[in-house]
């Protein structure tokens, strides 16, 4: 039941209708027995501001950050967390008796999604596929995990160039073009291979970055952090070659997971928020059928 005492939290984008947040999030409250409520709040660009002072007014206690807002709402908090300024973009904002700080937890959430595999990048080469937003959290993580080299693949190298200005980078990465020569190298000897791109997204499943899985090297880790299809067209390349796999989910859990313990101090039942991910998604995609 909520009450005038329930601490409220919630996610903001544009549009947010396609949100699982409020399912996943609530199903921990829930499960946790605890007064709060997580809701989804569509916020145009141009209400951000306003919106991020009422949310501040109203005393929220905390929320999540989606497209289009991830690096726009930076000006607008008070501190941002190390790991959010080096990658520019937040998702998890925290109200802290009125002071608003931005984390990422996606940086979080991509590691957890190699932890639940049992996979170990220290002193290992990566690739990944893609340069935007979601790639930048993503090279945070693999450098966090120890990754010695990172070869970014793209569709035009030159427009890709900034991510290498912007971030601090602790490893030599290189950005190629996803169709040469210098990508099938760097596939022959990587440890993992990671898709950031959109494609195989739901609807339009069959997408798929372009990958020679005869060079890619046999041993290799093959991720990829869309969830909606559980298993991507790209995924099911990976798997028919021998690769082990891994989709999204792990990783939308753990960032709702680490944000959730940082507003309310509390240790999420990870077991009770992936079914209702997984509920959530089942019911997505038969609505789509």
């Amino acid at each position: 039941m909520i009450t005038g005492t329930s601490k409220n939290l919630g996610v903001i984008g544009y549009p947010i209708i396609h949100s699982l947040s409020p399912a996943m999030q609530n199903s921990a409250i829930d499960a946790a027995g605890l007064d709060a409520v997580y809701i989804a709040m569509e916020v145009s660009p141009e209400e951000l501001t306003a919106a991020v002072k009422g949310l501040r007014a109203t005393g929220f206690i905390g929320w999540n950050v989606t497209i289009p807002h991830k690096t726009a709402i930076i000006p607008l908090l008070d501190e941002v967390d190390e790991n959010a300024r080096a990658i520019g973009a937040v998702n998890t904002v925290v109200n802290r008796g009125g002071k608003l700080i931005g984390y990422n937890t996606d940086i979080i959430g991509f590691c957890d999604g190699l932890h639940e595999k049992g996979v170990s990048l220290k002193g290992k080469p990566a690739v990944v596929l893609g340069a935007g937003g979601a790639a930048r959290a993503v090279l945070q993580g693999l450098m966090l995990e120890g990754a010695a080299s990172i070869t970014i693949g793209v569709r035009n190298p030159q427009k890709a160039a900034s991510i290498t200005k912007d971030m601090p980078l602790k490893v030599p990465v290189q950005i190629v073009d996803w169709d040469s020569e210098d990508m099938n190298s760097a596939l022959k000897d990587t440890a993992i291979l990671v898709n950031t791109t959109p494609l195989g997204m739901a609807p339009k499943t069959e997408g798929i970055p372009p990958v020679d899985w005869g060079v890619l090297s046999p041993s290799a880790f093959v991720y990829d952090i869309i969830y909606t299809p559980a298993e991507t067209r790209f995924l099911k390349e990976a798997k028919s070659h021998g690769h082990d796999t891994q989709n999204g989910v792990p990783m939308l859990v753990g960032q709702g997971a680490a944000a959730l313990s940082m507003w309310l101090d509390t240790k999420p039942d990870r077991t009770a928020m992936r079914k209702a991910l997984e509920a959530a998604l089942l019911a997505k995609e038969k609505a789509q059928a």
